[in-house]
């Protein structure tokens, strides 16, 4: 009876993000030969709001906050772009770290407030704010108001890089990501991230232990928000084009349903969901006009057959064969 060790299941858990990274770092190339140039915009699409999924995972999964206004900042960093970029600022390397900066600062305002609260008041606070930030989008009538604001050109980003070439862009984008997925990983294996994981758990705990548990969830309610405003800059960068309506609750509501297709809590799962939600949106189009009903459908299929997420049933085998080792052995 052939079995799986646990050592070639962790080399398998450890090399299976350099493989899909080679892969999608591979899309732009081979495109083109399969006629499929229309999905490099496609994907990169993807990537970006796999980097939105991704902060959201670490305050819902890690943080237990389950928050639904996480669009807000995502549209705090696009207007951030939008606004310095009329004021005649043009470098990417400027932009984006301004917008990320921006959506942090903001975040961490509404944090202050919405972070005294639990459970379901703490949901509707956030979604009260960020309708509040949909409605100041709006209300901008310098930048296009609820008719939104086109880009005149993309940021530049120098270095013999030209962000207006379709597969540069996806390349910049798909290392961002690479980056701010490393980065999150390190967190949530820090000191940091046990923390935050313990007062997820048992709060109250965390608290007589000594944690500083209001500083810790404020300090994470940031991460989040400055990964969401770095991907609203970039969703502008791509589309050329920024509108109130990436602010409205339902692109909040979006964002948490990729979650949990993905996985609450799973390393991996912000970005699997984004990928998966997408990619049964980009489908159920194609077949029909009414393609929230069949997606609707297929998510509750999901939901129901996969409680923990894709990526928990994606595991769950190597799992399996790992148990089934000794029983093996003795045969």
């Amino acid at each position: 009876m052939t079995t799986t060790s646990p050592s070639e299941n962790s080399g398998i858990a450890r090399w299976a993000p350099w493989l899909a990274l080679g892969l999608l770092a591979a899309f732009p190339l081979v495109a083109p030969a399969l006629g499929l140039d229309f999905y490099v915009g496609f994907v990169r699409r993807a990537l970006i709001f796999a980097l939105a999924a991704a902060g959201l995972n670490f305050i819902l999964g890690f943080g237990g906050m389950a928050a639904l206004g996480h669009a807000g900042f995502i549209g705090v960093g696009a207007y951030t772009l939008v606004a310095l970029s009329h004021a005649g600022f043009g470098s990417a390397w400027f932009l984006w770290p301004a917008a990320a900066a921006v959506a942090a600062g903001v975040a961490a305002l509404i944090g202050l407030v919405a972070l005294r609260t639990r459970g379901v008041y703490f949901i509707m606070i956030t979604l009260a704010f960020a309708q509040m930030l949909y409605f100041i989008a709006v209300s901008l009538r310098i930048y296009g108001g609820d008719d939104g604001y086109n880009l005149p050109q993309r940021p530049t980003l120098d270095m013999g890089l030209d962000l207006a070439h379709e597969p540069t862009l996806y390349w910049v984008v798909l290392l961002l990501l690479a980056a701010v997925m490393a980065l999150l990983n390190r967190a949530t294996l820090s000191r940091f991230g046990h923390a935050l994981t313990g007062i997820r758990d048992n709060e109250t705990r965390m608290q007589a232990m000594g944690y500083p548990v209001f500083r810790l969830r404020l300090v994470a309610f940031a991460i989040a928000g400055a990964v969401a405003g770095l991907a609203g800059a970039l969703l502008v960068t791509n589309n050329s084009f920024v509108s109130p309506a990436m602010m409205h609750w339902t692109q909040s509501a979006t964002l948490v349903v990729m979650v949990v297709i993905g996985g609450v809590g799973r390393r991996w799962g912000g970005p699997v969901g984004a990928a998966v939600w997408i990619l049964l949106e980009e489908v159920t189009r194609q077949y029909t006009d009414y393609w929230h009903l069949p997606l609707g459908v297929l998510l509750l299929v999901i939901v129901f057959f996969a409680p923990r997420g894709v990526v928990a049933v994606m595991q769950r085998k190597p799992r399996a064969q790992m148990a089934a080792a000794p029983a093996g052995a003795a045969e």
